[in-house]
C-alpha cells in the first residue's frame, strides 16, 4: 500500500512539473499590419520611404488602443466649443518592412507593427547625457559637520546607474548648476534675447543629447521649537534630538532635451526617515557607508527609482545626434560604435529652413527652424564617429555642419 502511495506521489509530482513546463509565457506585445504612404520630393526616395514608415507606424498606433478627449462648451444653449483629441495607448517595440512599391510619385510601405501597451520600447541606439549639479533650496538644512557632496553626489551616482543600464552615454558637470534660484526651478531664469538657453548651450558644448538637472528641496529636520520649555524634561528632549529625530526627504530631478531646451522629465520624490538622520561629513553618495545611514538609504533608493523612471520615459524618444563634418559627399557624424550605430542605419537630418525661432515676446530663443531634408546611410563605423552618403549631395540640400541627425 504504501509502494503505491508513493508511485502515486511520484506520478502527480511529474505531472505537476510537466504541466508546468510546457506553460508558455504570455506575450506584452501585438503585431498589426498596415500600409503606409508618402510623397517622394525632390528625387528622395529614401526620405519618402523614412515617413511612409513613420505614417505606417502611426495608423498602427491609431488601430490598437487609442484614448479619445473630446470637451463641448454650451453658451446659451449653444455649442460653442466643440474639441476632439486623441492619443495611442500604445508605442512601437519593432517593425518590419514587408512590402515596398513606388506608384505616381508616391511611396508605398506595407509594415508589420509590434506594440507595447505598457508605453515600453525597446532603445536600439545608446544616448548621451550630462548631468548637473543639484543645489539645495535651503542651505542650512545641511549642517557643518555633514557630508557636502550631495550637491555634486546625487546627479553623479543616477548618471552613473543610467549608464550602467547600458541606454545611455553618460559624462558629468556637476561643477554647473543651472539654478542660481533652486527654490524656482525648473525655471532657468535666463531672459537674454536671442541667445540660445543654457541647457542648449551645455549640450552643443558637450555634444550631448539631454541634460539632466535637479534640486534637492528638502532635508529638514524636524524643528526643535516644540522642545521649548522648563525642567528637566525639555532638557532631555533637546538631547534626544541629535540621536533620535524625524528628516524630510524630497528632490526634484528634470530632463531637458538639449536641441531645443524642452524640459521632457520633471518628477518629485519625497520620503522620510527617522532616527539617527544625520550623514558624516567623510561619507560620500554611492558609497557603503553612506546607503548604510537612514537618510543616504533613503536618497539611494529615490536615486534607483528615478533612473527606473527615466529610463522608461525616454526609452521611445529618437536617438539624436550631429553633423560634425562634411567633405564632398561624405557627412560626419558625431556618433559611431559606442553608440551601437551599424553599417546601413538610415537617420533623418533635419537642417535649418527658415528665421531664429523665438518665444515670450522674442526673449525665449529657441532656435532655428529645422526640418527633415533628407536620409543619410551610414557607410563607416569608427568608436567615435561614423560617416555615411545622402542622396543628394549635402551642398543641393543646404545641409551644414551643426545640424541635426535623428532616428526617425
Amino acid at each position: 500500500m504504501t509502494n503505491i502511495l508513493v508511485k502515486c506521489l511520484l506520478a502527480s509530482l511529474f505531472l505537476s512539473i510537466l504541466s508546468c513546463a510546457t506553460v508558455q509565457p504570455q506575450t506584452r506585445t501585438h503585431a498589426v499590419t498596415v500600409e503606409g504612404q508618402a510623397a517622394i520630393s525632390s528625387g528622395m526616395p529614401l526620405l519618402a520611404k523614412k515617413q511612409a514608415l513613420q505614417d505606417a507606424i502611426r495608423q498602427a498606433s491609431m488601430q490598437s488602443a487609442v484614448n479619445i478627449h473630446s470637451r463641448t462648451l454650451v453658451n446659451q444653449h449653444n455649442i460653442s466649443l466643440d474639441t476632439l483629441s486623441m492619443r495611442t495607448a500604445a508605442t512601437v517595440d519593432n517593425t518590419q518592412i514587408i512590402k515596398e512599391w513606388t506608384a505616381d510619385n508616391i511611396y508605398h510601405v506595407v509594415a508589420r507593427v509590434e506594440l507595447s501597451p505598457d508605453n515600453a520600447c525597446t532603445p536600439h541606439y545608446r544616448k548621451r547625457m550630462i548631468a548637473t549639479a543639484f543645489p539645495l533650496v535651503k542651505q542650512e538644512q545641511v549642517i557643518g559637520y555633514e557630508t557636502q557632496d550631495l550637491y555634486g553626489g546625487i546627479p553623479r551616482e543616477l548618471n552613473n546607474i543610467l549608464m550602467e543600464s547600458g541606454e545611455f552615454i553618460s559624462s558629468n558637470a556637476t561643477h554647473i548648476n543651472l539654478y542660481p534660484r533652486a527654490d524656482l526651478a525648473p525655471e532657468l531664469q535666463e531672459h537674454t534675447a536671442y541667445r540660445p538657453s543654457k541647457v542648449m548651450q551645455i549640450a552643443a558644448s558637450n555634444g550631448v543629447q539631454f541634460v539632466l538637472s535637479g534640486v534637492i528641496r528638502d532635508l529638514e529636520v524636524e524643528s526643535s521649537e516644540y522642545m521649548r520649555g522648563a525642567g528637566p524634561l525639555a532638557f532631555v528632549r533637546s538631547l534626544a534630538r541629535d540621536v533620535v529625530a524625524r528628516r524630510g526627504i524630497g528632490i526634484d530631478v528634470y530632463i531637458h532635451d538639449g536641441y531645443t531646451g524642452a524640459l521632457l522629465f520633471q518628477q518629485r520624490y519625497v520620503d522620510h526617515v527617522i532616527g539617527d538622520v544625520f550623514i558624516p561629513a567623510t561619507y560620500s553618495v554611492g558609497s557603503e557607508r553612506f546607503n548604510a545611514t537612514s537618510t543616504g538609504g533613503k536618497i539611494a533608493q529615490i536615486i534607483h527609482q528615478a533612473s527606473t523612471d527615466i529610463r522608461r520615459s525616454l526609452s521611445c524618444y529618437p536617438f539624436a545626434t550631429r553633423i560634425i563634418d562634411i567633405k564632398e559627399d561624405t557627412v560626419f557624424i558625431d556618433a559611431g560604435a559606442q553608440e551601437r550605430l551599424n553599417i546601413g542605419d538610415r537617420l533623418v537630418v533635419y537642417s535649418a529652413t527658415g528665421n531664429d525661432l523665438h518665444l515670450d515676446g522674442g526673449l525665449n530663443f529657441i532656435g532655428k527652424d529645422k526640418q527633415p531634408v533628407g536620409i543619410l546611410t551610414i557607410d563607416n563605423i569608427m568608436p567615435r564617429y561614423a560617416t555615411g552618403k545622402l542622396e543628394v549631395p549635402a551642398r543641393e540640400l543646404g545641409i551644414k555642419t551643426g545640424d541635426w541627425v535623428k532616428s526617425r
